[in-house]
């Protein structure tokens, strides 16, 4: 009678178990189901603001076309033009960069 009793209480805590672990995986694959659904969702959005931007840029893009021919001159301010442009780029890299590395250093040495 001794061992029935060991049994059917380690039975029914193995069930019991079983029930709590079922109940936490379904409840897992249930948040796991909402979040792709979320993520999907986002994905969505992402593509249509992607091509929107894509959409943008092609708006704004200037077609160059080959310049032979042209007056000189012309082409001279545009090769200035391009320069100064790629000055500019550079110059606003360089700050970045100096901006990063000394707030790196403040917050890496103090």
């Amino acid at each position: 009678m001794l061992w029935f009793t060991v049994w059917t209480v380690l039975v029914l805590a193995t069930l019991a178990g079983a029930f709590l672990v079922g109940r936490r995986v379904w409840r897992s694959g249930v948040a796991l189901a909402h979040e792709l659904g979320r993520a999907g969702d986002v994905a969505a959005q992402l593509s249509q603001r992607a091509a929107e931007l894509e959409d943008q840029a092609r708006a704004a893009h200037v077609a160059q076309r080959p310049a032979l021919g042209a007056d000189v001159e012309e082409l001279g301010a545009r090769v200035e033009q391009l320069r100064a442009v790629r000055r500019d780029q550079r110059a606003r890299r360089r700050e970045r960069h100096r901006s990063t590395v000394a707030d790196a250093a403040t917050r890496w040495l103090g």
